[in-house]
């Protein structure tokens, strides 16, 4: 026999691809058994169909195409015998999915076998439509599987409470259909079956708040019985699992007890009692008892209130903490974090516990945990709390310290019960971990020594020391060197001593010393040699013994290869040799910083980064430059749509659709001030001329010439050339011409007729570097749909490069950007990179167009970012 023929063998087939060696000759066996089971399909070989869908679906599996084979599934189904409709059924199943149209063609078998004498043609009729089904066959074919639940055999009816679940989740206004037959399943005694009908009526309740009434009256008292009986069941072989007795249906009953309790006082009393009881007669060694137990904690939170049992789920989960499984562990912190919210007091207890999660080997358990310790935090237990992490910094992985860090400056900003515990917590984080602080931290221990005049000496002294330890820590030396720069004779003097304090003995040259090392070490990024640079100048004034050796230090960065440094070392120098007589006042003490205020615009920065959705945004102009560490989620910060209607002021539209103020001085950046010639032609509906055309064109508004000077003018508003003029130019000129008679367009530029109105071109970003110009058309018969040409030009110097324009809208509008036509942009305004925009306002007429912008690219390699807001849209847009 041919070994590819349509009687080949299953198992032929599948020793035959296994035998391959290469992917090749792999390939060419299916190619062969591909084309001999078209063959047979082509010449409906009755014999062998069966025979040919099981290779067909062995095929699917190794991911080759099968397609040509659906028909055959549905061939097989219509077919009488169970073999030929089993193997039809499992096809159907594994060579389609709902998405298919060809399942359409299969409902009225599938309707057909549901109504089968057979009960297992009618199981596999089920089988098949809880799996495969769509929502229109959940409709048609829902009252046979309705009928189906009450049926005389319990595996028919285990099979239809499982196609039930996949039909209302299809279609959920189907549920109602199914309430008195789900509710029936509940009192069955068949374990398939009342498993399948607690698992359906969690569904249900989930889908349907009808259901879920309708079971919190009818149900509860029922479901509180089962689990009572399953929880005082003898010893069950069959449905045994180490010892613990049936915890898959333990753990389905919690869940459905955990949907009917949820804000129902009534339903979580009558359910109380039984949840005490599993919480305290299950075992704990088991692995299948703690996932009775997990579920019975989360039950007992999701329920109303109720102290003792809260308390004894918590003691649960304290429990698990101490197991050496990771996975419980881990889903004890996880529910602890939900626990706290409920019963703070409770978890409180566990404190101890939960730290030594923070020191865990598993990575996982360690970032839990100190989520779960930050939560924990409070007034009362700050101090404690916040020494133990601090010593744990010490020890901790490079990896952790990152994330370590950032909750203890939160803990110490937030709960901070005095400012010398507040300074020395963070010198200690600032010693231990000081690369991982962010800048925004440094800067608020900055404004706090500031506003403490009774710490500066102390502060002084204490970084001091610190720097002397960790001169690798580059935050550490920044905060040093400001505070020796602005409080140097106090270091120096032992001035402000506190009780606590061991004297020690600093010299002028001690304290310049530590700025020299720190300007000096190749590791110092700019920002911490400017701030050596200002500290060395502010010494010059303070330490009189040490002025030639600052000199020669701040001379020394003359030679500096970044510019910055190099024009304030010249600068600074000069001040030291030639303005003594001003040198002191200019170096006097910054002035104390507005705690209140700094920590008001932290608070309001913070906000803009995280939130998305809500709150105001920020006011933001055009032409505001920001780091490229700006999350991207400022650019798509939009409103919905659903805002009210423009009301006669489009500034005050605006504020209404994106939150932000837009008065007329926060508007003046990206409004242009039109000219008489904009005016006038906004009143005739002309677009704007090119730019070489406007002075000609004032000159006709404004002067009285003869005629032929007049003809001379108009001639020059015809476009050069169609590669040349924007879109818009044979529009404008056209209008033009015809209002004024007699002057026909010019011959190389076909007239456009009924092209819809134009408008002005505007100014929609500018900045000190970068110039964005739109350009704006429409297409005839669609007002909705804008085209915008956007033109970038660069006002610098530099060459910008990886150039790139990103845009957002609310949801009100569609927008559509086309690439753009390059991506480096010549410096000094030598050529312009354009890019498209179609832009589809579904409230056309309603709403005005709105845009936020935002513009990347490199200059001098290094990234710069720049983003704006565009409200200056023409109106009718």
């Amino acid at each position: 026999m041919n070994p590819f023929s349509s009687g080949t063998r299953l198992r032929d087939m599948i020793r035959a691809i296994r035998a391959s060696k290469t992917a090749a000759e792999e390939r060419a066996v299916v190619r062969k058994e591909c084309a001999s089971i078209r063959a047979a399909i082509s010449e409906n070989d009755q014999d062998y169909s069966h025979r040919n869908l099981a290779k067909l679906m062995f095929i699917h599996m190794l991911g080759y195409p099968t397609h040509f084979g659906q028909m055959e599934c549905l061939k097989l189904i219509a077919s009488p015998g169970f073999s030929e409709k089993r193997i039809g059924y499992l096809g159907l199943m594994l060579l389609l999915d709902e998405r298919q149209e060809v399942l359409m063609l299969v409902t009225n078998s599938i309707k057909q076998d549901l109504n089968h004498t057979n009960q297992y043609i009618v199981g596999l009729a089920l089988c098949a439509l809880g799996n495969i089904c769509s929502a229109e066959m959940a409709r048609d074919l829902a009252p046979e599987v309705e009928r189906l639940l009450q049926f005389r055999d319990p595996n028919i009816r285990k099979k239809a409470a499982l196609c039930t679940i996949r039909i209302i989740k299809k279609v959920p206004d189907l549920a109602e259909n199914f309430l008195n037959p789900a509710a029936a399943l509940l009192k069955e005694k068949h374990h398939g079956v009342l498993l399948t009908g607690v698992q359906l009526c969690t569904d249900m309740c989930k889908v349907s708040s009808e259901a879920l009434e309708y079971f919190r009256k009818k149900c509860i008292d029922g479901l509180v019985k089962v689990l009572k009986g399953l929880a005082n069941s003898p010893y069950a072989p069959e449905y045994d699992i180490s010892g613990i007795t049936d915890p898959f249906l333990h753990i389905r009953l919690l869940k459905l007890l955990h949907v009917l309790g949820q804000g129902d006082a009534d339903a979580s009393d009558v359910m109380n009692d039984i949840l005490a009881q599993v919480a305290t007669k299950t075992e704990s060694n088991k692995n299948a008892g703690n996932a009775i137990l997990y579920e019975c904690v989360a039950t007992i939170m999701s329920i109303e209130d109720n102290g003792g049992l809260r308390v004894l789920a918590v003691n649960i989960l304290g429990r698990f903490l101490s197991s050496r499984d990771n996975n419980i562990r881990y889903v004890a912190l996880n529910m602890l974090m939900k626990a706290i919210a409920l019963d703070s007091q409770a978890v409180q207890r566990h404190r101890a516990t939960i730290l030594e999660c923070v020191k865990d080997s598993d990575a996982s358990i360690r970032k839990k945990a100190l989520e779960l310790v930050y939560l924990l935090i409070n007034e009362s237990n700050v101090k404690s709390l916040t020494k133990e992490l601090v010593d744990y910094l010490e020890v901790s992985d490079p990896e952790f310290q990152e994330d370590l860090t950032a909750k203890i400056c939160s803990i110490v900003e937030k709960f901070s019960p005095e400012k010398k515990w507040y300074i020395d917590q963070m010198v200690k984080v600032l010693t231990e971990a000081g690369n991982f602080v962010k800048d925004d931290v440094w800067h608020a221990l900055i404004v706090v020594i500031t506003n403490a005049p009774n710490l500066h000496g102390y502060t002084s002294r204490a970084l001091y020391k610190a720097v002397q330890i960790s001169s690798e820590q580059e935050t550490l030396v920044r905060v040093a060197v400001w505070c020796i720069g602005e409080y140097g004779e106090m270091l120096v003097s032992n001035a402000g001593m506190l009780d606590v304090e061991d004297p020690i003995t600093v010299t002028e040259a001690d304290a310049v010393d530590v700025v020299e090392t720190a300007i000096k070490r190749h590791s110092s990024d700019l920002t911490t040699q400017a701030m050596c640079l200002i500290a060395l100048l502010k010494l010059s004034s303070r330490y009189s013994s040490c002025t030639k050796k600052i000199n020669d230090i701040i001379l020394h960065q003359k030679g500096s290869l970044v510019l910055e440094l190099q024009q304030r070392a010249i600068e600074f120098n000069s001040i030291i040799e030639k303005h003594v007589n001003i040198r002191s006042t200019l170096v006097e003490r910054m002035p104390v910083l507005d705690e209140a205020t700094y920590s008001g615009r932290r608070a309001g920065s913070m906000t803009a980064a995280v939130s998305t959705s809500q709150g105001a945004l920020p006011k933001m102009p055009n032409g505001v430059v920001k780091p490229t560490s700006a999350p991207f989620v400022d650019l798509l910060d939009l409103s919905s749509d659903d805002t009210p209607a423009p009301s006669s002021s489009g500034g005050d539209f605006l504020q209404d659709l994106l939150g932000v103020d837009l008065s007329p001085t926060s508007q003046g950046t990206n409004q242009t001030p039109k000219s008489g010639t904009d005016v006038l032609l906004d009143l005739l509906s002309i677009g704007t001329p090119t730019a070489q055309s406007t002075s000609p064109m004032l000159d006709i508004l404004s002067s009285g010439q003869d005629n032929k000077r007049s003809e001379g003018l108009l001639d020059q508003l015809a476009p050069p050339s169609a590669s040349s003029a924007p879109s818009s130019s044979p529009i404008a000129s056209s209008s033009m011409m015809d209002l004024l008679d007699g002057f026909g367009p010019s011959p190389s530029v076909p007239v456009q007729e009924n092209n819809g109105p134009t408008y002005p071109s505007v100014v929609a970003f500018e900045s000190g570097s970068l110039k964005i110009t739109f350009n704006f058309s429409k297409e005839p018969g669609n007002p909705q749909t804008t085209l915008v040409e956007a033109e970038f030009v660069n006002k610098s110097s530099d060459i910008y490069s990886n150039f790139v324009f990103q845009a957002a809208v609310p949801k009100f509008l569609q927008m559509y950007l086309d690439p753009a036509s390059g991506n480096t942009l010549p410096a000094n305004a030598n050529g312009p990179i354009t890019q498209k925009l179609r832009i589809t306002n579904s409230q056309h007429g309603k709403k005005s167009l709105v845009m936020r912008i935002r513009v990347n690219y490199k200059a001098n390699d290094k990234d710069v970012l720049e983003e704006g807001q565009i409200t200056n849209f023409p109106r009718g847009l």
